[in-house]
């Protein structure tokens, strides 16, 4: 093949051709990967070759060695280490390293990054010494654009989200610093450099801690850094500024000097440029300050007493008579024409005041209320939004008893402005509205200000769809804070209940504007979920309405043609069965006399939707909650039901609908209880079908594991079918851990807490089930002890295996309360499966006793979790006491041990069961 057209057709805008020449590549990868790699590294470097080839070459080399999804990555990290060989391997450095003094710009970015891939595979194995060398080298005697592309690769590299590489990376420290501030000092006249080396200098942060540390070197870093704040190109500034962010994040206990020296000004000073993006970076600064502070305090909190507080500055406190008015004038930049999620230096500003509120509290009031009642009446409607806008940024943080009173007589103000001539003004006034709902709801008056607050609402809910989300918003945080106690007779919606649901349900009827009416139901949600007992007739008449409606769209899945149509009805599909969930779960066991018709609708609509449709997920939520609700009496829908969630369940292709499907399957057996028998055959066969593929991602196994349990508890001793099947996936994945390059990898790391959690409640539920199966089978003392006998038996292979993974649980650091408070519940359930001690020996270990001590005096645990250990830990005590009266027997009997072997009682061995026998015959 022409290598050179092939490169280029990698880049047409036409997607057959695209794909076609991709495909290519890759059939001459996997036919000769070396010749591959130095065909396409020799173009790279080739300065003959038109800048696309060169630019598609450096893309195709770096996508061999680069992945999103982790597994993945190792795999082609692996190809570069199995399969070249160390002479290919140097020829294809040396062209990507020949590449960066290129005068083709875009050649010598594809090669940075390019080099980046092969460093995140070599520097942490310590290959590849000379590189930091080199681009060091580069950097100081190289040609300007040598220095350029040398300063970019060093970015590349330590932007790198590869935990290895990160590892790998401080050891290079001095080597990078020595690069990345040569080439970011004012001495340096070459913009592009500089600019690069400060992109570089902001990714390196985070590996030159030890350099921090000393403070000479500090010091010529800040400096460095400042001098770059007053540079005449903006990229430079808006690259200082970042670094300054950064720094503040990474080393807050360093900072104190440098704020009283220069920091404080220059910010400010940031803050005012009339470029948007470095004034942007300026606020962001300050954020960082406040969220650095937050964290501080909310960590001194919780070590009170310790001699370990961290250094806190009041960065923020001392400097909010200089900062804030600063961000309030800012907040009065919007543009007009901005998109709805797009960040701007006004957006900036409101969030950074939002943060100060909360890390400075009250003192943010008095400079906020002064620009409030000087602006809020202001004829520009810039300064009007400002105004409103602040007040509702300090919402959280400062005293309730401070911010009620204000809030009482802002009110009707805020309330009249949703009347405003500005569109933006209204929009804000609602938000903000939104925000003394969800923050200060105890200074809205039920009887003064609800049924105005919710007409201002409904009426901006319909004005403009750019107030659509703010207004839900705002209904939204306002049902919830006025719901009352769960299950309360009435609350203060209720007079405002029938209304405010009539005029959702003609919003969402009469509405053209899809997010509108997405925003509408969702809070037409929210006033079902608190209605009040005195609501709940008009909320099962809505699900007559509701019901209709849904009904509705069944036929028009035949008459949509486009696209754009499909998916606006499946999002009223969607809307409409998450309204029918909601009355579902408001209404419970009454939801029942509409039962029947319900589940025929949500029966058929699954029978109407196409592949690859997003209403499913919601349908089976629905019938997850419908179970719920019937318990027991849901089993006469499962013969019909069954088909779709076997379908689902088996369907790992779409990996979201098979999660669904599982979690439901869950719902269904906690609901269904013992009757669910008949299904749990296909049930188990598909779970562990999934357990087995290699398509679905690891984040299901945990989920199937749980499941397990689920079926377990739901038909006990009838799970004895699946034991041994069982048992032995839940030992496997017992043995599961973080090893050599999968160590810190959080993925991993969380993926092993939850694969942990998954095996613990698994055995739990199996535990209680054939616990609960054999006793219900025996009454009599002698029948239960030989219950005891059959259920010793059954999880005698598994037990030692079960306290291995609560020993690894309790030694591993990577460990969270849900799993711990697992790990006390299964400690509970086998020391209650086993009263007689048959298995005691365990329950002696150290390790064991120390587990339950230290969960249940953990402060930071929740009552449950506490509650939960301490129970296991009265559990380790009795059987810790116990001597086992079986043994007694078998030694005053001198009978062999009843454990030998959990298969001696199908051999017919009537010596481990002499009364049960006798009784018996």
């Amino acid at each position: 093949m022409d290598v050179n057209q092939v490169l280029e057709a990698t880049l047409a805008v036409d997607a057959a051709t695209r794909t076609q020449a991709e495909t290519q590549l890759t059939q001459a990868a996997e036919a000769d990967f070396q010749g591959y790699l130095t065909t396409l590294s020799r173009e790279l470097a080739n300065e003959q070759a038109s800048p696309q080839v060169r630019m598609a070459a450096g893309l195709a080399l770096k996508n061999s060695f680069t992945a999103r999804d982790y597994v993945r990555l190792k795999e082609v990290q692996n190809r570069w280490e199995t399969q070249i060989e160390p002479a290919v391997k140097t020829q294809v450095k040396e062209y990507a390293l020949q590449t960066l003094s290129s005068g083709d710009n875009r050649a010598g970015l594809s090669a940075a990054q390019f080099i980046a891939s092969i460093a995140a595979i070599e520097l942490p194995r310590e290959q590849w010494p000379q590189l930091m060398h080199t681009l060091v080298e580069n950097v100081g005697n190289g040609n300007p654009q040598t220095k350029q592309s040398s300063l970019t690769t060093i970015g590349f590299i330590c932007e790198s989200e590869d935990q290895d590489l990160r590892d790998s990376l401080a050891q290079h420290s001095n080597a990078i610093l020595t690069a990345v501030v040569q080439g970011a000092r004012k001495e340096e006249s070459n913009n592009d450099i500089r600019n690069a080396a400060m992109s570089a200098l902001g990714d390196s942060l985070e590996f030159v801690r030890t350099n921090f540390e000393n403070e000479g070197e500090r010091n010529y870093i800040m400096q460095v850094i400042c001098e770059a704040t007053q540079a005449d190109d903006h990229r430079i500034q808006q690259g200082a500024y970042g670094c300054l962010n950064r720094i503040m994040a990474l080393y807050y206990e360093k900072m104190r000097f440098y704020m009283e020296k220069a920091l404080f000004g220059l910010t400010i000073q940031g803050m005012k440029n009339d470029e948007e993006d470095v004034a942007k970076l300026a606020v962001e600064f300050w954020c960082t300050v406040c969220e650095e502070e937050i964290s501080i305090e909310d960590d001194n909190s919780q070590a009170e007493g310790s001699e370990t507080l961290r250094p806190y500055f009041n960065f923020a406190r001392v400097a909010t008579q200089e900062v804030v008015p600063v961000l309030l004038e800012l907040l009065a930049k919007q543009d007009e024409d901005a998109a709805e999620d797009e960040y701007n230096v006004s957006r900036a500003a409101y969030q950074c005041v939002q943060l100060w509120a909360q890390a400075v509290g009250s003192n943010t009031v008095a400079p906020v209320l002064a620009f409030v009642e000087a602006n809020l009446r202001s004829e520009d409607w810039h300064y009007r939004d400002a105004a409103v806008s602040a007040f509702g940024a300090i919402m959280e943080g400062p005293d309730e008893k401070v911010l009620e009173p204000l809030v009482k007589q802002a009110l009707p103000v805020l309330i009249g402005m949703m009347n405003d001539s500005s569109v933006h003004v209204k929009d804000s006034a609602a938000y903000a509205l939104g925000r003394v709902c969800e923050a200060v709801p105890d200074a809205i008056d039920p009887t003064e200000h609800l049924q105005p607050l919710i007409s201002a609402l409904f009426s901006g809910l319909s004005s403009h769809p750019r107030m659509a989300s703010s207004c839900c918003w705002a209904l939204m945080n306002l049902a919830d804070r006025f719901a009352g106690e769960p299950g309360c007779t009435t609350n203060a919606l209720s007079q405002h209940f029938q209304a405010s649901v009539q005029h959702l349900l003609q919003v969402t009827e009469s509405t053209q504007d899809n997010q509108l009416r997405t925003a509408a139901y969702e809070v037409l949600n929210a006033f079902v979920t608190n209605a009040a007992n005195d609501s709940v007739a008009m909320v099962g008449s809505l699900s007559d309405v509701v019901i209709e409606r849904l009904h509705k769209t069944i036929p028009m899945q035949q008459q949509v043609v486009s696209v754009e149509d499909r998916l606006t009805l499946q999002e009223i599909q969607t809307s409409l069965t998450s309204v029918i969930i909601a009355i579902i779960q408001r209404l419970e066991k009454e939801i029942t006399p509409q039962a029947d018709q319900i589940m025929q609708l949500l029966l058929s609509l699954l029978q109407s939707l196409g592949p690859k449709s997003s209403v499913p997920d919601t349908v089976f939520a629905a019938i997850g909650a419908l179970a719920n609700a019937l318990e027991g009496d849901f089993e006469k829908y499962m013969q019909s039901f069954s088909p779709f969630l076997l379908n689902a369940l088996n369907n790992q292709e779409e990996p979201q609908l098979c999660a669904i499907a599982i979690g439901l399957v869950s719902d269904i057996t906690r609901a269904l209880e013992s009757k669910v028998q008949p299904f749990c055959d296909s049930f188990m066969n598909s779970l562990l079908n999934n357990l087995r593929s290699t398509s679905l991602g690891n984040q299901f196994k945990p989920a199937i594991l749980q499941c397990f349990g689920d079926i377990a508890q739901a038909i006990g001793g009838q799970f004895e079918t699946y034991l041994s099947v069982v048992g032995q996936v839940l030992q496997q994945a017992a043995g599961i851990s973080a090893q050599g390059e999968n160590v810190g990898n959080f993925e991993m790391l969380d993926y092993i807490v939850s694969l942990r959690e998954g095996i613990v409640d698994a055995w739990s539920g199996i535990i209680n089930a054939l616990r609960a199966g054999n006793n219900s089978k025996s009454d009599a003392w002698d029948e239960r002890t030989c219950a005891n006998i059959i259920l010793a038996n059954l999880l005698q292979p598994y037990i030692e295996s079960i306290f291995q993974l609560l020993q690894t649980v309790y030694s591993d650091a990577n460990r969270t309360e849900a799993l711990l408070r697992s790990s006390m519940g299964v400690i509970g359930d086998i020391s209650e499966a086993f009263p007689n001690g048959e298995y005691s020996q365990y329950f002696k270990n150290e390790w064991l006793t120390n587990m339950t001590r230290e969960t249940r005096s953990n402060k930071d645990f929740t009552t449950r979790t506490q509650d939960t250990a301490r129970w296991a830990r009265e559990q380790i005590k009795r059987q810790s006491g116990k001597t086992r009266a079986l043994r007694r027997y078998v030694q005053q009997s001198h009978s062999p041990p009843p454990y030998d072997s959990a298969t001696e009682l199908d051999t017919g061995d009537d010596w481990m069961l002499p009364t049960f026998v006798a009784q018996r015959r």
